[in-house]
């Protein structure tokens, strides 16, 4: 049999959608772990630093830049991460282990941050966090290399990408309906019953992260020799996915930027009660189940490139109709006057639900041309590229608005009444500020030139080439036939 028929003999099988629910699963209260610790953490610690004695406008900045100190610290983790990960081979494979090992550290960091009791300080805060983001790193990093192995081509990652950020919006819009589901017996947003989110999450996390890694099959690791790292790799690697990168950063700043401000702007600038903001927050994240498979579909027609830039200008649009909707009376609970808003709400989230859906399919189909062109397997180098640049996002987005709020005199903490101008500020920065950002993100991609067809065919010289390498281990060295003399 010829190399080539042997390629087109075995194309790849769609991943079986239960084992692709099994392998989102961790997803759950990882969605639902991001959304307590960047929505309602900093609010919790600025409240609790508040009732020690500190100025309220002081513990809004402070808190801003403690999480931008603990980020800061958490960008170096990823790297290192990564090159011990390439370089893991165990029996039970190479991501599994890795995700098993992050969350004993996850649990208790996570644990102790939402119950610090009389420990609570900036100190407490900064510490713990760095725990728990050592945990997260861990097991986001091993799941996110581990997903190329599942869907090996360019129309399959969408799909997979699609279902585990799916599976995501489950666990951030059980946590905000809790107040439904328990009869406002526990009320996330509020002090008082942070620390029972976080046993929710203590009991949670051990049985996704069984269930993803008992029913997730490793995938067959391409063949490679022996790998050894240096700075040239990070060199090599960056010329490769600045693209990426870039656009990766950006699209995070944008609307990562609404995230310490959210609470704010609905209970302050538009007037809803602590509950309906929380529920506000569904029809956003909620979006992301229509609106993940929706752009993968539309990736596959379009190309994932272009359909980020699609996604880009959609949500500029939506961003500022959202500013445009009418505020509610204070103290307002939801009811059909509402409704405009969650309208809103949802085309904002379904919008964003393309952004790290997409670049995270792009960077797979970079690992192949990189393994196509250098003959090396970068999967957990090349993903941590994205991972921290998600991190520096992060990092800045509250390192730079809950100082700059805190500048304009606005105050952080439960019950606070703000001033007019502080209030102004809080609007343009919730609106503004992420539609220039995520149409930037946008421009980045003009000129990305891996699309389906070089996807094609970066993934049809890799099965020849692991099926000639496969045969030569079977039968040793291929040898080519000189070429006959001339008579």
């Amino acid at each position: 049999m010829s190399t080539a028929g042997a390629a087109s003999a075995s194309p790849s099988k769609p991943y079986p959608l239960p084992r692709l629910i099994a392998f989102g699963t961790v997803g759950i209260p990882l969605a639902a772990m991001l959304l307590a610790l960047g929505l309602w953490t900093p609010r919790y610690y600025i409240t609790l630093l508040h009732k020690g004695g500190m100025n309220a406008v002081a513990a809004t900045a402070l808190v801003g830049l403690a999480f931008a100190v603990v980020r800061g610290i958490d960008i170096c983790i990823d790297p290192l991460v990564a090159l011990a990960m390439d370089r893991t081979k165990t029996p039970i494979g190479r991501y599994r282990p890795w995700m098993i090992a992050g969350a004993p550290f996850l649990i208790l960091g996570l644990y102790q941050i939402l119950n610090p009791g009389a420990n609570a300080s900036l100190t407490w805060l900064v510490g713990w966090a760095l725990v728990t983001y050592l945990g997260y790193s861990m097991l986001t990093l091993g799941q996110t290399a581990w997903s190329p192995r599942l869907a090996p081509t360019y129309a399959e990652r969408p799909r997979l990408f699609g279902w585990t950020q799916g599976l995501a919006v489950i666990g951030s819009v059980g946590l905000l309906a809790l107040p439904i589901i328990t009869k406002h017996a526990i009320v996330p947003s509020t002090a008082r019953d942070l620390p029972k989110v976080a046993m929710i999450l203590v009991f949670a996390f051990p049985l996704a992260i069984a269930i993803c890694t008992i029913f997730t099959r490793e995938g067959q690791a391409p063949p490679a020799p022996k790998q050894r790292f240096s700075a040239k790799d990070y060199r090599y690697a960056g010329g490769r996915m600045w693209k990426i990168v870039l656009a990766d950063l950006v699209l995070t700043l944008g609307p990562g930027t609404t995230g310490p401000m959210y609470v704010y702007f609905f209970h302050d600038a538009k007037g809803f009660n602590e509950a309906d903001v929380g529920y506000l927050l569904i029809y956003y994240i909620g979006a992301g189940i229509i609106g993940a498979p929706t752009w993968g579909r539309l990736a596959r027609r379009f190309g994932k490139h272009r359909t980020v830039q699609i996604a880009c200008v959609c949500y500029g649009i939506t961003q500022t109709i959202l500013m445009a909707i009418p505020h509610v009376p204070k103290g307002y609970h939801f009811a059909p006057d509402g409704i405009p808003t969650a309208i809103g709400m949802f085309a904002v989230g379904f919008c964003a639900s393309a952004f790290i859906l997409l670049i995270r399919s792009m960077v797979a189909d970079v690992i192949d041309e990189v393994r196509l062109e250098t003959g090396r397997d970068l999967t957990s180098l090349l993903y941590s590229l994205v991972t921290t640049t998600t991190k520096v996002g992060q990092a800045i987005t509250i390192s730079i608005v809950l100082p700059t709020l805190a500048f304009f005199g606005y105050e952080g903490q439960e019950g606070a009444h703000n001033s007019q101008q502080a209030i102004f500020v809080l609007e343009m920065m919730y609106v503004f500020v992420p539609i220039t950002l995520v149409w930037f993100g946008g421009a980045m991609l003009f000129g990305y030139k891996l699309d389906a067809a070089r996807h094609a065919e970066i993934r049809q010289a890799l099965e020849e080439r692991d099926y000639a390498a496969a045969e030569e281990s079977l039968i040793g060295p291929i040898e080519t036939p000189a070429p006959a003399a001339a008579e």
